[in-house]
């Protein structure tokens, strides 16, 4: 919950700086001048961008979320088997263990959309966000294929 508000404080947040820097494109446009004109135009692309990048950001996670659901609804998710430090940080050794298993269970069966879920959060554990992005994202499309398969 406390991860679902942040979120959105930080969506609300940007959402405000790209109607401001909209704004300030728009007066920069209605100047008239060749040079106001050129950069309120390149003003106005910035929030285009950061619109559909949080657009983006958003789709993935909704989605991450209903594969995460999912998986808890059929007993799938899995148990965080972690050894910690004193100060509550994940042990590396105990992270790299449990990716090498993840791992060889999604080469064992690349084209089930859990074992890809289980490596993405196998990622996040050892600390490799693109990776962890990517295996989320591959588990999503296998997903989204399936869920086409089932339909047709």
């Amino acid at each position: 919950m406390r991860a679902k508000l942040s979120y959105a404080v930080t969506a609300a947040v940007l959402v405000f700086y790209f109607v401001l820097v909209g704004s300030r494109g728009v007066m920069l446009i209605q100047s008239g001048t060749l040079l106001t004109v050129t950069f309120g135009v390149a003003v106005l692309i910035l929030p285009v961008i950061g619109v559909w990048f949080l657009w983006k950001n958003t789709q993935f996670v909704r989605r991450a979320n209903a594969l995460a659901a999912e998986l808890d609804a059929e007993g799938g998710l899995p148990v965080d088997e972690l050894t910690r430090t004193p100060g509550g940080r994940v042990d590396r050794d105990s992270a790299d263990a449990v990716f090498a298993r993840r791992k060889a269970e999604t080469e064992a069966s690349p084209d089930d959309w859990r074992t890809w879920f289980r490596l993405a959060v196998a990622y996040h554990d050892a600390r490799d966000t693109p990776r962890a992005r990517k295996a989320m994202q591959r588990a999503i499309t296998l997903h989204t294929g399936k869920q086409q398969t089932e339909t047709a």
